[in-house]
């Protein structure tokens, strides 16, 4: 992301207007806001768990918690602002804590296998659906690449810009937060907090269909309308709001929630597994 957004001008990338080192560390700086911030909160807790009592935590938790104020992060200008280094020392905060428990407590363990087919299925889908995210976030259109040009649409023209921009995609961050529920729900069952572990739950649950959500109103936007197939958009979700589309992603992360519990509840209650019971 850096020399991405250090050497692509900034009127082929999205919502920036400084370009060279200063906008490259710039657009990194909001990025360790979101998603990095929400994926933080995720590792906090299983740090938590390792290490406590551990007073850092109540710093670092409201410091990634600040990206839910208003204007901190702006779709419609991602230029970094002083604000935006609260919620980065919140994310350098939890880096250092899970240093920490790593050195103190070591690895640990691979977690639980159950459901990793699952896990590997849902994650190799949405990674190809990705791929024109993936390649835009290396400055290059997927569409140079032979054979890939006549799947995906990139660089063809939309409204005087390209359909797929360089840089970053908030459809890609949703597919980082879904890979990063999926791995870590692999912890779980050894976590010893019960109701540390089940908020943990609930919000790897949510990260999920929220992760997916915006790959959905990302990806439908490029691929669909922009292709004069229909001109109906999937609802943006960044932000909570009362809408219909977060009246599902909520009906959906429960939905998560319940299939999460129940494949952990039986890894767990199988011969020879010494994880604590849910």
């Amino acid at each position: 992301m850096l020399v991405t957004y250090a050497r692509v001008a900034p009127e082929k990338l999205y919502s920036v207007s400084h370009g060279g080192l200063a906008g490259g560390a710039g657009r990194l700086l909001v990025f360790l806001n979101f998603p990095t911030a929400l994926m933080a909160i995720a590792v906090l807790a299983l740090v938590v768990d390792r290490l406590r009592p551990l007073w850092p935590a109540f710093i670092a938790l409201p410091l990634c918690l600040v990206i839910l104020l208003p204007g901190v992060v702006d779709e419609g200008d991602l230029d970094a602002k002083w604000i935006n280094v609260l919620p980065a020392l919140g994310v350098a905060i939890v880096l250092a804590l899970t240093i920490r428990a790593v050195r103190s407590a070591g690895i640990g363990g691979a977690g639980s296998s159950a459901g990793d087919r699952v896990r590997i299925a849902v994650a190799t889908v949405l990674a190809l659906l990705a791929l024109p995210w993936i390649f835009a976030e290396v400055g290059v259109y997927i569409g140079d690449v032979p054979g890939l040009a006549s799947i995906f649409r990139s660089k063809q023209m939309f409204e005087g810009h390209a359909a797929v921009h360089l840089g970053e995609h908030h459809g890609l961050q949703g597919l980082l937060l879904v890979v990063t529920a999926l791995l870590l729900s692999r912890e779980l069952p050894r976590m010893h907090g019960t109701r540390l572990r089940t908020g943990l739950a609930v919000y790897l649950s949510l990260l999920i269909p929220y992760g997916i959500g915006n790959m959905a109103n990302d990806g439908w936007k490029e691929q669909v309308v922009k292709r004069g197939w229909t001109s109906w958009e999937i609802p943006d979700m960044l932000r909570p709001g009362l809408t219909w589309i977060w009246a599902v992603t909520i009906l959906a992360a429960a939905a998560v929630y319940v299939l999460v519990w129940r494949s952990l509840r039986t890894a767990v209650d199988s011969p020879g597994n010494t994880a604590r019971p849910l």
